[in-house]
């Protein structure tokens, strides 16, 4: 097994995601920690700036969010090789969401420039936490973390709508644990996240996804994408898949090899196309891996992002072992390009 390379360390960020262009920028997703932190990075030679630009990474208590960041969660390269960035509306886990807060933006790292705002207030409402998407065609898809099911968007209308709301395979029904402590708030609160992880298969025809404590359900793109099938019809083509374990992020390579982080046993795991789970690598290094990724050059990315270290998720306690660090492992793998 070849070792794990730090790409990125920071003493002061907490990167949870990370997504690289065909031609080798690295851009990553911050959870602040501190007022004046941005939500979006351009990593380059080792240091980190406001992606797009610091406006957008200036948003702040009492204004609204339409043209700017409020609370980035996921962040990925698109198949049509735009920037996509998942806004869930409001600044942490919990609280209200943002006028113009929840939002899908596309950056064109050619240009630098946001390109388009696809406003997800329609279906983002209340407890709402939209949490990480991924594209198929003409579609794209979403997990609510807070107000469980998925939401699925019209890319090319821009109408967006919920499925699967409330729906046992994305509901969280079993503790959040993190090297053996279970999750919970300052108030001592266990911490909750419902629709989490996501991913399509390379030829489009799946869609995984699962709370973030597990385990993994899917069902087929081609149900996702009929608005005219009623939800009693729509539930009855999810299937389990997997019983994986709390997880803090995926990806997913051409073959159909899904990795999971195992946040308890700080260990990545890899589930074949039939469902069958084994271990690829354990390493106490590897502290709440977060959004993976797979970068054309066939690396997979480990954004060990310590989350559960984090105040917020570890009883208002910051116990973060700096620097946190963006690791890869070189494997040979293929991405999907959806």
């Amino acid at each position: 097994m070849p070792d794990l390379m730090p790409e990125f360390e920071s003493d002061t960020l907490i990167v949870n995601g990370v997504a690289t262009t065909a031609d080798g920028r690295r851009f990553a997703v911050v959870q602040p920690q501190q007022a004046g932190q941005p939500e979006v990075v351009e990593i380059t030679t080792g240091s980190a700036r406001p992606y797009p630009d610091s406006r957008w990474n200036g948003w702040r208590d009492g204004q609204d969010g339409h043209a700017a960041f409020v609370g980035v969660n996921s962040l990925r390269v698109g198949p049509d090789g735009g920037l996509w960035a998942v806004d869930r509306g409001k600044p942490g886990i919990e609280g209200t969401l943002v006028a113009g807060g929840p939002k899908l933006v596309r950056i064109d790292p050619a240009t630098d420039q946001v390109t388009r705002i696809y406003d997800l207030s329609s279906v983002a409402q209340g407890e709402s936490f939209v949490d990480d998407v991924r594209f198929n065609g003409g579609h794209a898809y979403f997990t609510d973390a807070g107000r469980p099911g998925l939401i699925v968007l019209d890319l090319a209308t821009g109408r967006a709508r919920r499925v699967l709301d409330g729906h046992p395979s994305t509901v969280a029904a079993r503790p959040l644990v993190a090297e053996g402590r279970a999750l919970v708030d300052a108030a001592g609160k266990a911490i909750v996240i419902h629709a989490d992880q996501l991913e399509v298969s390379n030829d489009g025809r799946w869609l995984y996804y699962q709370p973030c404590s597990g385990p993994m359900s899917r069902i087929e793109t081609r149900y996702l994408d009929d608005p005219s099938l009623v939800e009693a019809a729509l539930v009855s083509h999810v299937e389990p898949f997997a019983d994986t374990p709390s997880t803090g992020g995926t990806a997913i390579d051409a073959a159909g090899t899904i990795y999971v982080s195992d946040t308890d046993r700080s260990r990545i795991l890899a589930i074949s196309p039939d469902g069958r789970i084994s271990i690829l690598l354990a390493d106490p290094r590897l502290a709440w891996v977060d959004a993976m990724w797979i970068s054309d050059d066939g690396k997979l990315w480990l954004p060990a992002a310590q989350l559960n270290r984090t105040p917020g998720l570890n009883h208002g306690q910051d116990a973060v072992r700096r620097p946190v660090t963006v690791y890869s492992i070189a494997l040979g793998l293929k991405p999907v390009k959806r």
